[in-house]
């Protein structure tokens, strides 16, 4: 039976569900090219990943005041301000591909961030106005809006890297359109702005007994790694398939089937969840991560970059979905803000740790693609060993009263 706050709640769903599809497209088109533009523009090819490695942090240097904005001012302002960096960091990143200037183009990956950040809260605002039972459901529609996403990036990318005598100049163009197009979706959203705190409004726990907090701790880490090895991984694969000898449309066709097995399974995670309980479908997503870098390790077919990329993207999901859920019913509406913007900063920190690794380890490791492929995939073992090993000790501690 829908309630009158589900209601409200399935409107929001709809809206960020086609902010995930629109506004989210750009993250494909700039994770497809944002290697490659590198490697053309660096001196050093060991900095070909950077512009990734500086979007992610940009997105963890801004997590904390734009969950701030949201807090103070509502989620719809929090997302304008997302979009208009999203354009600005389109902007600077033609800029200076029409200059040649790599330090310009890493300033517009830096602004780019700002906007990764903001799209990282939708699947918060998604929790926002829901019920305890649809609250997975509602986090998981709306990631599963990047379905369309992962279908009109890659596309808007072959149609435009070449448009221009400079490459790639078109598709960060490209960015900024969608960005002015999908900021106006949040027009639509109602979700009401946080009551300002009075006298005897709770205080709530501090970041550091939030963190201490055993469900909110294992999430945390969880998500980490789950985000973490995807960018690891992913932010790899187009250098990887081309310096294999396959072609930049090849790149992007792995890329399209990556994002697609990120967001396809958001149409019935939300259920899994609901039925067999979060800890087992996060512990499935560790499995299938494990599973995705076994499969890169057998060869550079590109069967095997399709199916490894597959099964990264499918266990990203459960990983990344579960442990959302895990922190969005761990802490009360008062904290939402102190806690989410924590969550990002320390998730998108590691996130910014693996994208500047990955560069380095397929670039600089071994005297080869497959080398650097090889240790960029290895590198997963210990960190799912650890996100492992945190939630099989949640799982076996005695429950509290």
């Amino acid at each position: 039976m829908t309630t009158p706050s589900d209601a409200v709640a399935k409107k929001n769903v709809a809206v960020l569900v086609l902010a995930q599809a629109i506004l989210g497209a750009q993250m494909p088109m700039i994770f497809t090219i944002g290697g490659l533009a590198g490697q053309s523009l660096a001196s050093n090819p060991c900095f070909a990943t950077l512009p990734i490695s500086l979007i992610v942090a940009g997105s963890m240097l801004a997590a904390t005041p734009v969950s701030a904005i949201m807090q103070r001012w509502g989620r719809r302002a929090g997302f304008f301000v997302g979009a208009v960096f999203g354009a600005l960091g389109g902007l600077v990143g033609a800029y200076g591909l029409y200059l040649g200037s790599f330090p310009v183009f890493l300033l517009g990956s830096l602004l780019t961030g700002v906007y990764m950040s903001a799209h990282g809260f939708y699947r918060f605002a998604a929790a926002d106005t829901a019920s305890d039972a649809f609250r997975p459901k509602a986090i998981s529609y709306v990631m599963a809006g990047g379905l369309a996403a992962a279908i009109i990036g890659p596309q808007v990318v072959k149609a435009t890297s070449q448009a221009f005598v400079i490459p790639f100049l078109g598709t960060y163009l490209a960015v900024i359109a969608v960005n002015v197009l999908g900021a106006a979706l949040f027009l639509f959203l109602d979700i009401p702005k946080p009551p300002a705190p009075s006298a005897d409004t709770p205080k709530g726990r501090s970041r550091m007994e939030l963190l201490k907090t055993p469900v909110i701790a294992v999430a945390v880490i969880c998500a980490m790694v789950s985000y973490a090895l995807m960018n690891l991984v992913m932010t790899s694969t187009p250098l990887a398939v081309v310096g294999c000898g396959f072609t930049e449309g090849n790149a992007a066709d792995v890329v399209t089937s990556h994002v697609l097995a990120m967001y396809v399974p958001s149409f019935f995670t939300g259920h899994l969840i609901a039925r067999f309980g979060v800890e087992k479908v996060v512990a499935a997503g560790l499995v299938i991560l494990a599973g995705a870098g076994a499969i890169a390790l057998q060869g550079v077919d590109l069967d095997n970059f399709f199916i490894a990329l597959v099964l990264l993207g499918i266990g990203w999901n459960f990983g990344f979905i579960g442990a959302t859920t895990m922190l969005a019913g761990a802490h009360e509406s008062y904290e939402r803000g102190r806690m989410q913007g924590l969550n990002d900063l320390l998730v998108f920190g590691g996130v910014t740790m693996a994208s500047l690794a990955s560069g380095g380890l397929m670039n600089c490791s071994g005297g080869s693609p497959v080398d650097g492929w090889s240790a960029v995939n290895m590198a997963m073992a210990p960190f799912l060993v650890l996100a492992g090993g945190a939630l099989m000790w949640l799982v076996m501690r005695p429950k509290e009263a």
